[in-house]
């Protein structure tokens, strides 16, 4: 493979899978928030906003990394739609990770509340309370989260096909070994 590497970098894998978690837990969490005007609304709540802010921070930290170490090949003998599919697929990722963590942030501070990490940390507003805006954005942040949904489904499809079917090293690039 001219010198390329067969495994993504340790850190790389460390935060895909932590951050798979995370996302997952998240999905989970902004179902129940939809489904839920109980009590535990409030509980999930405050695991959702810092669960988000910490998503967006460990998207930038892996975005650096994802720049700064070099990937392994995909199967030379992919079909070129699954090249572009892959390819797409990540960008749509990255972008989602990105944008729905800024999207609830200014969801929040265009409702007027406080964006609170925790009892004594507060972010900085990103909007003007407003009304409108907040519903604006309260229906994209929903949207945008069923997009990301749909989209680790099909990249977790598109895993269990290359390390089940077509055995080809993809799988096994992102869960574990060394160069």
């Amino acid at each position: 493979m001219n010198g390329s590497p067969r495994f993504f970098a340790p850190m790389a894998r460390l935060l895909h899978w932590l951050m798979a978690l995370m996302i997952i837990a998240m999905l989970f969490i902004g179902a129940g928030l939809a489904a839920s005007v109980s009590e535990r609304h409030e509980w999930l709540i405050h695991l959702h906003k810092p669960l988000g802010i910490a998503i967006l921070a460990l998207v930038i930290v892996r975005l650096v990394v994802r720049f700064s170490t070099r990937q392994p090949p995909l199967p030379a003998d992919l079909p070129l739609w699954q090249v572009l599919a892959a390819k797409a697929s990540h960008l749509l990722l990255y972008g989602l990770m990105l944008v729905l963590p800024l999207l609830g942030w200014a969801m929040i501070s265009a409702a007027g509340d406080p964006v609170m990490l925790s009892s004594s940390i507060q972010l900085p507003s990103l909007v003007a309370a407003n009304a409108p805006l907040f519903a604006v954005l309260r229906k994209a942040h929903g949207y945008l989260a069923y997009l990301l949904f749909l989209t680790v489904l099909l990249h977790l499809a598109a895993a269990l096909f290359h390390g089940l079917i077509r055995r080809d090293g993809v799988l096994q690039s992102m869960t574990g070994g060394k160069d």
